[in-house]
């Protein structure tokens, strides 16, 4: 496989788990030259607490269908891939809830030498959240725009390689009356990563990051830059196990001087695990800040997720997910430790055609009042494509 097709192979393949070989395989058609390849999702769920409430529970059957569409362009140096996926949810016993959300990506792979590559991404999205909201009953409605790019200095073989990556988005709310006004803001950040070759294809990494934060209220107290120095390493040992591992430490400085600094730990891990072609175990770790909410200064997050995908014939596979996550709020008394869990079982009942039903479980413990839920989904669907 040529260099610049690998490319394009990275910007068709899904990155999503499992195994994307379980998944539908999708043909496309040519159109003006073009790789296009629709897909579609019908699904059915029963939600028996959609917006997370910890009382007076909402409960509703749920429509949903999400069309998605990919165009594949590709030539001797160059890869570009443009997607859209939309989601419609239509609640049963909850009009108010119902949403169709909308997201747009623009990507592309420019190889201008063996030693000089380039990655632009564009994005688009509109969506609507129903949990969680600012406002009981009523969804948070956003949209975000973002631009992003990563250029690497070194050939895949060399023994260095540099990355530097800068991107730039705006979140803006829809909700009338001001509703989430004090969370619009946008957001730059930048990045350098110094890439050392130990052997074959494990690399030993450093790297910095810088973001700032810049919310659209005038003097915001949530004005914040965040820095963070990283070591590492990435690696595929063998044909079955890859990983990914950064660990160092984040620092983050708010422009208002009343507004005590954040400093901790920073990890993220991510590691695969193939004992068989049919059977992968995925590991991924994580702990930042992020930005606050409900009155927080800002949000520290540790999760950790294991996964398990598994064929059992060349049809029916499975997906068995556990996750852990820690919130502490900065600047209150507030503590959340959230479970999640869920299983899925794949039937493949022609190249084109995936019959899936799921469950999916959360349950949030926290120290605030009124913060707390389980949530419990059960889901049938179906994908097709071409």
């Amino acid at each position: 496989m040529t260099s610049i097709s690998r490319l394009a192979f990275l910007l068709a393949a899904p990155t999503l788990l499992p195994v994307s070989a379980w998944a539908i395989e999708p043909e496309s058609i040519d159109f003006l030259g073009l790789q296009l390849t629709p897909t579609l999702t019908l699904g059915e769920t029963y939600d028996d607490n959609f917006r997370e409430l910890e009382n007076d529970e909402d409960a509703s059957w749920v429509t949903q269908i999400s069309p998605g569409l990919e165009l594949l362009a590709e030539d001797r140096n160059s890869a570009y891939r443009l997607t859209y996926k939309g989601n419609s949810e239509i609640y049963h016993d909850a009009s108010d809830a119902s949403n169709t959300d909308h997201i747009v990506k623009l990507e592309s792979i420019l190889e201008f030498s063996a030693r000089q590559r380039l990655k632009l991404e564009a994005g688009y999205r509109k969506i609507e959240e129903v949990n969680s909201t600012a406002v009981s009953g009523e969804n948070d409605k956003y949209h975000s725009t973002s631009i992003g790019g990563l250029y690497s200095f070194g050939s895949q073989q060399a023994l260095n390689r540099i990355d530097l990556g800068a991107s730039y988005e705006e979140l803006r709310y829809d909700n009338s009356d001001g509703i989430n006004a004090d969370e619009e803001r946008d957001t730059s950040a930048f990045s350098a990563t110094w890439l050392h070759r130990l052997g074959g294809a494990t690399y030993a990494l450093l790297e910095a990051r810088h973001t700032d934060y810049d919310y659209l209220i005038p003097a915001s107290p949530r004005n914040s830059t965040n820095d963070a120095l990283l070591l590492g390493a990435t690696w595929e040992a063998t044909a079955k196990t890859t990983g990914k591992l950064r660990a160092g430490y984040e620092k983050k400085d708010f422009d208002d001087s009343s507004r005590e600094d954040l400093n901790s730990p920073m990890w993220e891990i991510g590691i695969d695990w193939s004992p068989r072609t049919y059977s992968k175990f995925s590991l991924t770790a994580r702990r930042a800040f992020d930005e606050g909410d409900d009155g927080s200064d800002a949000i520290k997050s540790t999760s950790t997720q294991l996964s398990w995908g598994h064929g059992w014939t060349e049809r029916i596979t499975s997906t068995l997910s556990f996750g852990l996550t820690r919130e502490d709020y900065e600047g209150q008394a507030r503590e959340d430790e959230i479970t999640s869990a869920g299983l899925a079982l794949t039937y493949k009942m022609r190249r084109w055609l995936d019959i899936e039903v799921g469950y999916r479980y959360r349950d949030n413990d926290s120290s605030a009042a009124n913060e707390s839920f389980q949530r419990n989904v059960y889901l049938i669907s179906l994908t097709g494509s071409l």
